[in-house]
C-alpha cells in the first residue's frame, strides 16, 4: 500500500504498525476470530449473507462479480465487526461513506478540495463518527447492565477484553473493515473469473449443491 494510506486509515492501523503495537492489534483480533467461534458464527453468517445476495439476482440477468462480491463481503464484516444489519438505513449511509473512502485509499495524496484523497478523508470523519456512536452507546449500556446479547461482535468484544484506547479502537474497527472487505471481495471476484477454466471444479460445486 502506498504511504499516504496512513493518512487515511490512522497511525493505529494494523496496516501502518510494525513492531509489538502490531502484534499486540493482531493478537486482539485473532483472539476474537477463534476456532470456535469461526465454527458457530462465521460459518452461519458466510451462508445467511451469500443466501441473501443469490436471492437478489434476478433469472437470466447480468451482474458485475466483483460488485456483488463486495457487496457480500462488506455486509458480512459489517455484521461481525459492528452487528449491522444488511439493508437497514445506517448500514446502507455507512456503506456509501465506505465507497468514497475507498476511492481515496488507493488515489494520489493531494488534500485538498474535490479531489478523491480530500473527500476519502471527509469520508473517514463520518465513518470514526458513526463508530464512536456506536462505542458510546455500547459502553452506557455496559455501566447501565442492560447489555443487549445479540451484539456478540468484535466492537463489543474489544471493549469488554482490551486497554486500547478510543483513538485506538477506531482505527482498529476502521482498518479490520478495509482489510476484511477488499482481500475477500478481490479473491471472490477473481474465484469467479478463474472458475469456467476448471471444469473439475465446477463439476465439484454442482455435486455439493446437489448433496446438501
Amino acid at each position: 500500500y502506498p504511504r499516504s494510506i496512513g493518512g487515511i486509515l490512522g497511525k493505529w492501523s494494523m496496516l501502518v504498525l510494525v513492531g509489538d503495537m502490531h502484534r499486540d492489534m493482531r493478537v486482539i483480533s485473532l483472539n476474537f476470530l477463534s476456532h470456535a467461534r469461526l465454527r458457530t458464527h462465521l460459518l452461519k453468517e458466510v451462508e445467511k449473507h451469500t443466501l441473501l445476495v443469490l436471492s437478489s439476482w434476478k433469472e437470466k440477468s447480468t451482474f458485475a462479480a466483483q460488485d456483488e462480491a463486495k457487496k457480500f463481503t462488506f455486509n458480512l464484516m459489517a455484521e461481525h465487526i459492528m452487528s449491522l444489519q444488511p439493508g437497514k438505513i445506517e448500514t446502507e449511509k455507512l456503506k456509501k461513506e465506505y465507497v468514497t473512502f475507498m476511492k481515496g485509499v488507493v488515489s494520489a495524496p493531494l488534500n485538498f478540495p474535490g479531489t478523491a484523497y480530500w473527500k476519502a478523508l471527509k469520508s473517514r470523519c463520518t465513518i470514526l463518527k458513526f463508530i464512536e456512536g456506536k462505542m458510546e452507546e455500547r459502553m452506557k449500556r455496559m455501566k447501565e447492565g442492560n447489555e443487549n446479547l445479540e451484539e456478540d461482535d468484535l466492537l463489543n468484544w474489544v471493549l469488554k477484553h482490551s486497554n486500547l484506547s478510543t483513538e485506538q479502537i477506531l482505527d482498529l474497527i476502521l482498518s479490520l473493515l478495509f482489510a476484511g472487505h477488499e482481500t475477500s471481495s478481490v479473491s471472490i471476484a477473481l474465484a469467479i473469473y478463474f472458475l469456467p477454466g476448471c471444469p473439475q471444479a465446477i463439476q465439484q460445486l454442482r455435486v455439493s449443491k446437489y448433496n446438501q
